[in-house]
């Protein structure tokens, strides 16, 4: 059985797809897991770095991305199968002439999204078949019905949820399938008053709503009652060499208040903290992960080494994963 991930929060601008490619990334080449990546957000963003913009817009066109499973509902049509998977995304990395480190991501496949996806979430919205309670189930279950008829729980070590930011039903849809979410987010004081309330609407709205309208609908296997936070990864901390902390005034006053919030919660931040870098951006261009620019000294900044940052933030991640797992 996979390991099924969400990388969530419900603010915008956090990092959420750029952790979802490191761990993703980092899981394969360090760890040799089998990992599906799943894109549920209509931006596309992780379709697009891990697939190439050509790649992107040749599945879309095709049909082949994650909006088929949930427009089969809408259309009341046939759950798609594995060919919304793109099988070793990376692979062009090779044919594009960057450097080739392309095969060593080869246990890596994506469900690519498509911009479209966020009229198909008004229209999964507003869709009704049969009794209303029932169709509600079943809207926020299509994900765990893919997984289930397609069989891929039983094909990779992970499944990571790349979740748009808002509370949609496609995000819901990830909740639903997901043993454990981790939340990205950047020290700031929204943070500090969005976090408590995204665990809260995670297990009193979400998988609460979810418990309830079980009994209702067809079982599925793959629904996880109560889906557990992992723990907050800190994303885009600003450094500087000028204070006690190392990291800017307003993130060192920002990461300290958000400790304390954190361990009310139960948890902790996970460590190390990703410091904000222009390296990562122009990685990100070309789709490689900063694993495979080691050498470029915009990754090595001010003598921290984001690519070794984010191979240590992958461990623990997996190490996590590993306690909250049956």
């Amino acid at each position: 059985m996979a390991k099924r991930i969400s990388v969530i929060n419900f603010k915008g601008g956090v990092g959420k797809t750029t952790l979802s490619f490191h761990l993703a990334t980092g899981l394969t080449r360090f760890h040799g897991a089998k990992v599906l990546l799943v894109d549920i957000d209509h931006q596309s963003s992780l379709s697009v770095l891990c697939m190439g913009e050509s790649g992107w817009e040749d599945a879309a066109d095709a049909g082949k991305t994650v909006n088929e499973v949930f427009s089969s509902f809408v259309r009341g049509g046939e759950m798609p199968g594995t060919e919304t998977i793109a099988l070793s995304p990376m692979r062009r990395l090779a044919s594009a002439g960057a450097q080739d480190s392309s095969r060593i991501y080869d246990k890596m496949d994506i469900v690519p999204a498509r911009l479209q996806l966020d009229n198909t979430e008004i229209e999964l919205t507003r869709t009704i078949w049969g009794d209303p309670v029932r169709s509600e189930w079943d809207k926020r279950t299509l994900i765990c019905r893919w997984i289930e008829e397609t069989g891929v729980d039983g094909e990779y070590d992970y499944i990571i949820f790349d979740c748009p930011p808002a509370t949609k039903i496609v995000s819901q849809n990830a909740v639903a399938a997901s043993h454990g979410y981790i939340v990205p987010v950047v020290p700031e004081s929204v943070m500090e008053r969005g976090v408590p309330h995204l665990k809260d609407l995670m297990e009193r709205g979400i998988d609460a709503y979810l418990k309830a309208l079980a009994p209702v609908g067809d079982p599925r296997p793959t629904h996880v009652p109560d889906t557990q936070l992992i723990g907050l990864a800190v994303t885009r901390i600003g450094v500087s060499g000028r204070t006690t902390s190392g990291y800017v005034n307003d993130h060192a006053v920002h990461i300290e208040r958000l400790q304390g919030r954190v361990r009310r919660l139960g948890t902790q931040l996970m460590e190390p903290y990703i410091v904000d870098g222009i390296g990562v951006a122009e990685t990100l261009t070309i789709g490689n992960p900063v694993y495979d620019r080691s050498g470029d000294r915009n990754i090595e900044r001010t003598n921290v080494e984001i690519d070794v940052q984010y191979r240590e933030l992958t461990s623990e991640i997996a190490s996590r994963i590993e306690q909250l797992m049956p």
